[in-house]
């Protein structure tokens, strides 16, 4: 006899109602996950997450980070040059131009030709994610180099009897405000560039895909129609040159990274330009899941209708081979 029945204890039974709790609790929190997994990926909540996360962090650089503040000498011809106090591409132009611009065409894309909500809403949202993500990465850049402006002896002001011929930091600078003083080293790459590549680089991309540029022998126009943002990212661009804020190779480098950036959030969410269904987006991998699902049940139950059908056909040949066999007999 177990130790149990010696005792006079009875063993836990299965159906007990502390056992069903347990169960129903377990049941309960796997639903509650397996909700919360469907909502995650059907929302592109993780990448939400992840821009708050590049927010987060880009304003923590702009309040508290300063740039790394490379020397100079007063000599140097490339950093002689006049600053100017009006830009001809001001920071909230470039918002406008760069973020406002392609965000307005997308909306009004989708309202006019009646695109789903999925093809509207991840395009915005990939939108959002090459801005951001440029920018972070650009300020990260400009902030670990600290290279001199070509404006920056003009911004620095320096001391009378400084050497012109001896290397010297900023110390040696007399201008008082903080923002004109450090911003002289922060040229780059040009943040005017990498920003317009990365907004309006991103609408070239859109637009060549909606109007499907690459495909064999088409119109001039569709062609001219995509390439226009560029152009207007390159005249943003250009105008960093003319108020002496960067040179040639800071603008090549900031549009080279805008434009990368572009091009690397629109394949997340897109196919190739040369595809065939290059105008429309991946699909939500909740709706993949759900349809491989039903493309498999669907799969069992012909498969299920096959082996029927083949059951039957033997019970046929069986029934007229028997029959066969009773006409030889007599």
């Amino acid at each position: 006899m177990s130790e149990y029945g010696a005792i006079g204890v009875q063993m836990p039974s299965s159906n007990s109602p502390k056992t069903s709790w347990r169960t129903a609790g377990l049941s309960q929190r796997q639903s509650m996950t397996a909700s919360f997994t469907r909502f995650w990926r059907k929302t592109y909540a993780s990448d939400y997450a992840g821009l708050a996360a590049l927010i987060t962090a880009y304003i923590l650089i702009i309040i508290f980070v300063e740039p790394f503040h490379r020397m100079f000498t007063l000599d140097n011809v490339s950093i002689q040059y006049p600053h100017a106090l009006h830009e001809r591409v001001p920071v909230p132009w470039l918002f406008i131009l760069a973020a406002g611009v392609p965000l307005v065409v997308i909306i009004l894309w989708a309202a006019i030709l009646r695109h789903s909500a999925h093809r509207a809403h991840v395009t915005i949202l990939a939108l959002l994610t090459s801005l951001i993500l440029t920018s972070f990465l650009t300020d990260v850049i400009k902030n670990a180099v600290g290279r001199p402006r070509p404006d920056l002896l003009s911004r620095c002001k320096p001391a009378p009897g400084t050497p012109g011929s001896t290397l010297v930091d900023f110390t040696v600078c007399t201008e008082k405000d903080h923002h004109t003083l450090h911003d002289g080293f922060r040229s780059f790459p040009s943040g005017h560039s990498s920003f317009s590549f990365a907004g309006l680089g991103f609408l070239a991309l859109f637009l060549s895909s909606q109007l499907r540029v690459f495909r064999p022998r088409v119109d001039l126009a569709r062609v001219l129609v995509a390439l226009a943002p560029l152009l207007g990212a390159a005249l943003i661009a250009f105008s960093r040159l003319q108020d002496y804020r960067h040179d040639v190779w800071d603008v090549t480098s900031g549009s080279v990274l805008g434009m990368l950036v572009a091009y690397t959030t629109w394949r997340r969410y897109y196919p190739g330009l040369r595809s065939r269904k290059c105008a429309e987006p991946w699909p939500n991998p909740v709706d993949v899941l759900v349809g491989s699902s039903k493309g498999k049940r669907r799969d069992e139950e012909d498969l299920v209708g096959v082996r029927a059908s083949d059951a039957e056909e033997f019970e046929l040949a069986d029934e007229s081979g028997d029959e066969m066999l009773g006409e030889g007999r007599r």
